[in-house]
């Protein structure tokens, strides 16, 4: 039993870690001397190559890579108060605080409560011609994160982009990322759609995606993005290379790309004879002769009587008589002071004090203002609603996905939470390339930074396992529970006295419990008498067992006498002695260490002849 609970607390552990380390892929790094084991050396970070066609790239290998790539807005906020509106929030190229991989670098947001704007144009616009867009980054909340995004803009290439200009207001084709304040997070995929007949554009929302996704913004984990536009209308979202959110931009999207044929007249108004009550008061209904709508919902009980006892003349609250004037106090500034009222003492007793008066009861003929009952409207016609006309804003678009082109990357923030780490952009338009292009980044620095989280506290990524897969807080429990009952079970087991056999197990060695009948030990005692036989038997028993006697003979002698006057006393209360003798027959062995102490006895030991003696008291 045991070992099957054993077995089933190991299973449950194992598949606790493997669901824990599921999404992980295993790198293999060769061992190094003995000095380099003990002193860990972190990996070296080398920067991906994209493998296929790609329209922007960025890796940030430095600080002035990333000057002369990306352009800092030096625009104004608008409808925001002048000392907060510049976009003068700072960026750097730097590297994680908690580094997993040497030589790693990002793009890092460096100060919070402030407006901060960059971008960068693409190397070359990416046209929505037949060919998937798939956009990919990597965030980092250091710090995690309290109010704040982390979303992409993809601008918009149109005549006249201005990227120091850069701003809330500047057109783009796609808003990705996440997004927090408080306990609300979203995860965006808004794109702008072009109104085909006015030329407007207008937001549309993509649903929120299945994933919780508190653990983006607060494990301090570096966390992949990646966003896919088909030109099917089909559209997927992954973290971290799961799918968490995919739809058509047809279907799921809000408000619809294309409009309603048909709306409500706005000239349309309601007749006035329609009538929407669907109830009305029964108009030949009259009030009861009887029913008398002045008489009081409270009336006086008539059959109260004041209690015994009750004292009339005491109040109920009286002046503390301990209370104390303050030094402090000012009758001119304060008034005349008062002690504080407390309750009357005299009234703890007594059912009750001060005047006495009936309690109030409902009144038995209240029956409130009369209504007339309500029956149905014979001239009900329903609830009104203007017609419906042709919209005339109506469109059928069936390819949103041909959306405007894209000519430039930004990002555009407010944060109440410094240090949010961007890396590794590529925008292309395969998917193979952007797993490929993760697998050189991301993949390897997710893995050295689970590695090392690990490492640190095994408990808070038990914890982590649990928060996405709800389920193994079951297997956690049954993990803990298992082991306290075997513990119960085989540590602490009941003192409840066990009862002792009439029939022991018989042995061939001699016990306290196997007591030989009393005429065989009559016949032993008397054969060490006999010449030559026993001495001869005791001086080789004696010279065999010397070492054995010198170790356990102390011991013998105090446990010996208690456990045999306990055993003579059983004996008594047990079955005549005939059956024990046919029950307990002793073997030669038994006979030959019975005989031993009484051969001993007679070469005059101090240690025999108190064996002996022991022996024979019985």
């Amino acid at each position: 039993m045991l070992l099957r609970l054993s077995l089933v607390v190991l299973l449950l552990l194992q598949l606790g870690w493997s669901a824990h380390a599921q999404d992980e892929e295993t790198v293999e790094v060769e061992e190094g001397t003995e000095e380099a084991e003990q002193e860990e050396v972190k990996p070296l970070y080398s920067p991906p190559t994209a493998t296929g066609e790609t329209y922007f790239t960025d890796h940030f290998l430095s600080e002035e890579s990333f000057k002369q790539k990306w352009i800092l807005s030096e625009a104004k906020k608008e409808g925001v108060a002048e000392d907060i509106a510049k976009y003068d929030g700072k960026w750097a190229v730097e590297e994680p605080e908690e580094q997993a991989m040497s030589g790693d670098l990002g793009l890092v947001l460096k100060d919070k409560a402030k407006h901060h704007a960059v971008s960068a144009k693409l190397d070359k616009p990416f046209k929505f011609d037949g060919k998937p867009l798939v956009v990919q980054y990597e965030v980092r909340f250091q710090k995690g994160m309290e109010c704040g995004g982390a979303y992409i803009k993809l601008l918009s290439d149109v005549p006249g982009l201005d990227l120091k200009n850069f701003q809330d207001k500047t057109g783009y084709t796609i808003m990705f990322g996440p997004d927090k304040c408080g306990v609300d997070t979203k995860l965006h995929f808004i794109f702008r759609h072009k109104n085909p007949n006015n030329g407007s554009y207008e937001e549309k929302h993509s649903k929120k995606p299945t994933m919780d996704l508190v653990n983006v913004f607060t494990d301090k984990q570096t966390h992949l993005f990646t966003l896919i536009v088909n030109p099917d209308n089909s559209f997927e979202v992954f973290v971290d290379q799961t799918l968490v959110n995919s739809g058509n931009l047809l279907q799921d999207v809000s408000p619809p790309v294309n409009p309603p044929q048909e709306v409500e007249d706005p000239d349309d108004s309601k007749p006035e004879d329609w009538d929407e009550r669907e109830k009305i008061p029964d108009p030949d209904a009259t009030k009861p002769e009887d029913w008398n709508e002045d008489a009081p919902r409270k009336i006086v009980d008539p059959d109260a009587t004041k209690p015994d006892g009750w004292l009339d003349d005491e109040d109920e609250f009286v002046p503390d008589p301990g209370a104390v004037k303050p030094e402090d106090w000012d009758d001119e500034m304060d008034g005349e002071w008062e002690a504080p009222q407390i309750e009357n003492p005299r009234c703890e007793a007594a059912p009750g004090c001060g005047e006495w008066s009936p309690p109030m009861i409902d009144n038995p003929e209240y029956k409130g203002k009369w209504k007339a009952p309500m029956i149905a409207n014979p001239n009900y016609k329903g609830i009104w609603k203007p017609r419906m006309i042709p919209n005339p804003d109506y469109f059928e678009d069936l390819s949103p996905y041909a959306m405007t082109p894209i000519g430039a990357v930004g990002l555009e923030l407010w944060a109440m939470t410094e240090d949010v780490l961007f890396d590794n952009f590529i925008i292309t338009n395969e998917k193979t390339v952007a797993d490929e292009w993760a697998k050189a980044s991301w993949k390897l620095k997710s893995h050295e930074e689970a590695r090392e989280k690990a490492q640190k506290s095994f408990i808070e990524s038990v914890v982590f396992a649990a928060y996405e897969r709800p389920w193994l807080w079951v297997v956690y429990i049954m993990v803990v529970i298992i082991p306290v009952i075997l513990f119960i079970h085989f540590c602490c087991p009941a003192t409840i006295p066990k009862k002792k056999s009439a029939h022991p197990k018989k042995t061939d060695a001699i016990t306290p419990d196997d007591k030989l009948p009393k005429k065989k030990k009559a016949d032993l005692n008397a054969k060490p008498a006999e010449a030559g036989q026993g001495d001869a038997m005791a001086e080789e028993d004696q010279k065999a067992g010397a070492e054995d006697e010198a170790a356990g003979d102390d011991a013998a002698e105090e446990e010996v006498p208690e456990a045999e006057e306990k055993d003579g006393e059983e004996q008594e209360q047990e079955a005549p002695e005939e059956d024990q003798q046919e029950e307990r027959k002793p073997s030669k062995a038994d006979l030959e260490a019975t005989e031993q102490p009484e051969a001993l006895a007679e070469e005059g030991s101090p240690r025999t002849s108190a064996r002996k003696r022991k022996v024979r008291k019985d």
